[in-house]
């Protein structure tokens, strides 16, 4: 052990009052993960040896990308005034896809260490994760990371968060998680500032679950918060929801590796595990009790996670389709938001219709099936759900343009988001038009300093998915952050848009477009297809079409034989002969043909488009 805590609490005989459950919650790459490893280091849990950056981050497309994914709990002792506490910490992801993992973690906790970088400053999801941790009645501590950059100005941003949080900036504490300065003085405060858990030991034992992970070997290792009771090991429990009897195999806690233990008691963070292996039945947000003394009343759960794009995966070689179901139902174990259904495409095949939680989302799942399962896929143009009211009352849930109705459209809703918007004022402007341009509505702007603006708009969902991150940080030289939630739906002029080779409509091609827009997309799909697809023996028309009115063309020139190439001299009755001859030949091939279009120009013409959208890595 470190010289600050001479010996570490054991779990289930560890007093309520000497435990602090905390979490670390801040935006995208202002130091979660590093602040979380010098705490590591200074609480000596992990030997000095086996340090590595990043510690927590099992993935390696975690590491590689230096983002967050799944939250990870931690045990620490903590020395303060010769008395030792148990801290619980739980590093969290910082994207704004990656909200319910947060919201998740807050539910574990008492207090939340707010983090925000010296240098940037307050940022959307700084805000938006302060007002979850407020919902739920939080302690929260401010804190100003990386004090020891040059462009570091903790005076002017403590002022800023003073402001927000209610507190004097002198409350803010100032930290470097690099080089560790400050960080236990941070520590201390969690000791002395927040709230200890409150639950009855003698109660009926109650533990929220608020993580589920697939160990390969094990199971699934469930991670529980206890509320009230004790659970303890070889004893029956039941899952309050499914209403599901296990028998606990093991149980034990994080530090940082995992460590059987003889129980847990009241507010005390570890993991169970009951040799389940599907993670289903053990559900993010469920109470866990004893079957043989349950308890009554529930902890009240968390809500589903529901996906807000939809995008088709389908392996590019048809015979690995059932290696993409099992790799899909194996990163279902891990990730509790991914959906997936069935589909069947006449122009790629079989694959999956899958829900995401975002952009990001989609790009982590779809690399994951790459790189753990070594498949190739194509992942067709992402969309948003839409809600088809037909002239006859009939309302169809439309997840993918195929399933667009033909007959009479009486309305069409789209799912529309609240933005927030963080950006230097100098930016507003630009802000402004991108979000008109959009679709968007202003509902309301605060400054939060004379620098920057708070800008609150509704936006459409399906305007933002693509390329409006990337719009918007280039308008903005970077400076400008973005968090949104749903909010509801509303009704809009949308149409959708068909592409037809040879006036055959290709559904992997087909798009849900607003009215305005169709035209553009019409061309800009025809033009690129044309660039994609090679010439043919015959001529072949690529239309964008609105039903049955075609609203942009373009044509790919028939490849030809030189006919001619043994003639000699100017025997012209003999070449004429035989260019009829070939023209014949091309208009019988026409009729029979059909356009051979690559695989490529299927990757390219979508990936091209949805590549564009999300943020790649950490902004």
């Amino acid at each position: 052990m470190s010289p600050m805590a001479r010996n570490a609490l054991q779990p289930h005989a560890t007093p309520p009052d000497l435990i602090r459950n905390f979490c670390i919650i801040a935006h995208i790459d202002h130091g979660k993960s590093t602040l979380a490893d010098r705490m590591l280091q200074i609480t000596g849990i992990v030997d000095p040896r086996a340090m590595r950056a990043q510690y927590l981050d099992r993935m390696d497309i975690e590491r590689e990308r230096g983002i967050t994914i799944k939250s990870q709990a931690v045990r620490m002792p903590w020395e303060v005034d010769e008395v030792t506490y148990c801290l619980n910490m739980i590093d969290t992801p910082g994207h704004v896809d990656f909200t319910y993992e947060v919201s998740r973690s807050l539910a574990a906790c008492e207090g939340a260490v707010l983090l925000v970088d010296a240098a940037q400053g307050i940022e959307a999801q700084t805000l938006a994760n302060l007002y979850l941790a407020m919902e739920k009645n939080l302690h929260i501590i401010p804190v100003l990371n990386k004090i020891d950059l040059p462009a570091a100005q903790p005076e002017k941003y403590a002022e800023e968060l003073a402001g927000l949080i209610g507190c004097e900036p002198e409350d803010c504490l100032r930290v470097s998680g690099k080089t560790g300065g400050g960080v236990e003085p941070l520590l201390n405060k969690i000791v002395r500032d927040l709230p200890a858990p409150v639950g009855d030991p003698n109660a009926p034992a109650r533990a929220i679950i608020f993580d589920s992970v697939y160990d390969t070997y094990r199971g699934v290792v469930t991670y529980v918060r206890v509320v009230d009771g004790n659970l303890n090991p070889r004893e029956k429990i039941v899952m309050m929801s499914t209403k599901a009897t296990h028998e606990l195999l093991e149980i034990g806690v994080i530090s940082p590796e995992p460590v059987a233990c003889k129980g847990l008691g009241v507010g005390e963070v570890g993991y169970l595990i009951t040799g389940v292996k599907d993670v289903r039945q053990s559900r993010v947000g469920d109470t866990v009790t004893n079957a043989s003394k349950p308890a009554t009343k529930d902890l009240g759960g968390y809500r589903d996670p529901k996906p807000m794009v939809f995008s088709g995966l389908y392996p590019i070689d048809g015979s690995d389709y059932p290696d993409l179901r099992d790799a899909l139902d194996r990163l279902k174990l891990n990730d509790a938001a991914l959906i997936y259904e069935p589909e069947t495409s006449a122009a790629l095949g079989f694959g999956f219709r899958v829900g995401f939680l975002g952009m990001l989302h989609l790009e982590i799942v779809r690399e994951r099936l790459e790189r753990e399962f070594d498949l190739d896929l194509i992942s067709t143009l992402p969309n948003v759900v839409y809600e088809v009211k037909l002239d006859d009352g009939k309302v169809i849930t439309v997840t993918n343009p195929s399933e667009f109705p033909d007959g009479k459209i009486g309305e069409i809703s789209e799912p529309v988001v609240r933005a927030t918007i963080l950006a230097p004022s100098e930016f507003i402007g630009s802000v402004m038009e991108l979000c008109q341009t959009r679709r968007g509505t202003l509902l309301g702007m605060d400054y939060l300093s004379e620098e920057r603006v708070e800008m609150r708009y509704t936006l459409p969902l399906a305007e933002i998915v693509f390329d409006f991150f990337d719009q918007m940080k280039s308008k903005t030289r970077g400076y400008a952050s973005l968090d949104y939630e749903p909010d509801g739906d509303q009704t809009a002029d949308l149409v959708k848009v068909d592409i037809l080779l040879q006036g055959e409509a290709v559904d992997a091609f087909s798009s849900i477009v607003h009215k305005d827009k169709a035209y553009s997309y019409g061309v800009m799909m025809a033009s690129k297809l044309r660039e994609l697809i090679p010439r043919q023996q015959f001529e072949v028309p690529i239309q964008a079409a609105i039903g049955a009115r075609i609203i942009a063309r373009e044509t790919i020139r028939a490849m030809r034989k030189d006919v001619l190439a043994k003639c000699y001299g100017g025997d012209i009755t003999r070449k004429r002969k035989l260019l009829e001859k070939q023209k014949e030949g091309k208009k019988r091939m026409k009729m029979v043909g059909r356009v051979e279009v690559p695989q490529e120009a299927f990757i390219a013409a979508l990936s091209n488009d949805a590549a564009s959208g999300g943020d790649r890595t950490k902004k």
